[in-house]
């Protein structure tokens, strides 16, 4: 299991475009993926759960991530948060 904090930096956090494109990502990977935000957990692979989290600008967050292709997983969402997502 993978552990990993961000903090996003889009001007508009995971408003609808980029929560799904998040989840597209997700989608790509076996491993089981959750996304934190003030100590509530959702599945990262559901675009309702992760708009319920109401992921702004500044936001804390912390990426799970558990399976076969997890390290791989990991690594896409991270170039994804630190650099796609702040050009939407």
């Amino acid at each position: 299991m993978i552990r990993k904090d961000f903090e996003i930096k889009n001007d508009m956090g995971l408003h609808a475009r980029a929560a799904a494109l998040f989840v597209q990502t997700t989608n790509k990977f076996a491993s089981d993926i959750f996304v934190e935000k003030d100590n509530a957990r959702v599945n990262a692979k559901s675009v309702m759960g992760v708009m319920a989290l109401g992921i702004s600008k500044n936001s804390k967050i912390t990426i799970i991530v558990n399976g076969i292709d997890e390290e791989e997983a990991m690594e896409e969402l991270s170039n994804l948060i630190g650099v796609k997502l702040i050009n939407l």
